[in-house]
């Protein structure tokens, strides 16, 4: 009859049907990316657990550039493998016994160190521009004159007036120094509070190269991403189904209406 009226909704158009959640199309990218995200994501920390070590560090020894109380990451590293500038985790039982100790290594085996000559630290007659020191006295760290034996090394604390580091130990049998193969761990990064990545220690690039950074940069672009993609990828499902809830209402025609 004239006066009935029927609901008629408008027939699908295209090759992809859409449900409450989207597309299936959607839904298999939306799937896809919170997979990638897991495996990035996971991939990340155990990459992370394998290289590298947390430390909190005790004491102000090496402030300005680690504070007490300070987090940092230290990538696993040999011995062999530390340059000069590199900030390291060590052990030795001249120092403190069974205990981690934090210092930087200010010169390696056959190298000549003293300080301080114009108030600067000597390494093989070259003055070493400190500027991870940023202003800290360098002046009354008194060294003598230490040729530094091969597989050792000679390390001080960035705090040059209170640091217990090898100018403290002048008078042992190594002179101050410690074996290579003391060295468990070379820090490249302040994570609490985050201070972030150390400072490049260029000063030391006239006597050879300098360690490359380690993945830390890398490792953490991957868990950042993967948090990313899974929070997308997650988010699509109820996304699509609001977008589908605010779809125009099906449209009633007069029956008979053509």
């Amino acid at each position: 009859m004239g006066g009935e009226s029927t609901t008629r909704t408008a027939p699908h158009r295209g090759g992809t049907s859409t449900g409450p959640v989207g597309s299936r199309t959607g839904q298999r990218l939306s799937g896809l990316a919170v997979a990638l995200g897991i495996v990035l994501f996971l991939g990340g920390f155990a990459w992370g657990a394998v290289l590298y070590r947390p430390y909190t560090v005790p004491t102000g020894s090496m402030t300005p550039t680690i504070d007490a109380g300070d987090r940092v990451l230290a990538q696993r590293v040999d011995g062999d493998e530390i340059r000069r500038g590199d900030v390291v985790v060590f052990t030795d039982q001249n120092w403190v016994s069974n205990a981690p100790v934090v210092k930087r290594v200010v010169a390696i085996g056959g190298d000549t160190v003293s300080c301080c000559t114009d108030g600067k630290l000597t390494v093989n007659g070259k003055k070493i521009d400190e500027t991870y020191l940023k202003g800290s006295v360098v002046e009354d760290k008194s060294i003598p004159t230490v040729k530094v034996p091969q597989n050792r090394l000679f390390l001080l604390g960035d705090e040059r007036q209170g640091s217990l580091d090898s100018s403290a130990h002048l008078t042992d049998a190594a002179q101050g120094t410690v074996a290579r193969s003391a060295v468990s761990a070379r820090v490249d990064a302040v994570v609490w509070p985050m201070k972030g990545m150390l400072e490049s220690p260029t000063g030391f690039e006239p006597l050879g190269a300098l360690s490359s950074p380690g993945p830390l940069r890398i490792i953490v672009a991957m868990i950042v991403a993967g948090a990313v993609l899974v929070l997308g990828g997650g988010a699509y499902g109820p996304v699509a189904k609001l977008f589908t809830r605010r779809r125009p209402a099906a449209r009633t025609e007069p029956a008979g209406a053509r």
